[in-house]
């Protein structure tokens, strides 16, 4: 278990940049990149146990977590 937060920026550095261009310029991608921030600060929250979840709560949060972020990795892909 690890107390991290998985922010994009630490995620993916190399797309930094696009990732605010595209937050910029892409509704839908801006709603991906909010979306994976609330998931991964609540996941963040369960794991330090300043929000306690049961492990079934946790588990489908960290796999939301995780469909996300492959969307937003498949949007920064050139094309």
């Amino acid at each position: 278990m690890s107390h991290v937060a998985h922010d994009l920026q630490a995620e993916f550095p190399e797309h930094a940049e696009r990732i605010h261009d595209l937050k910029m310029s892409d509704r839908h991608f801006a709603k991906l990149v909010d979306e994976y921030r609330d998931v991964n600060r609540a996941i963040h929250r369960m794991e330090a146990r300043i929000e306690p979840a049961s492990e079934e709560r946790e588990t489908e949060a960290r796999r939301r977590r995780l469909q996300l972020k492959d969307e937003i990795l498949q949007a920064l892909r050139p094309e």
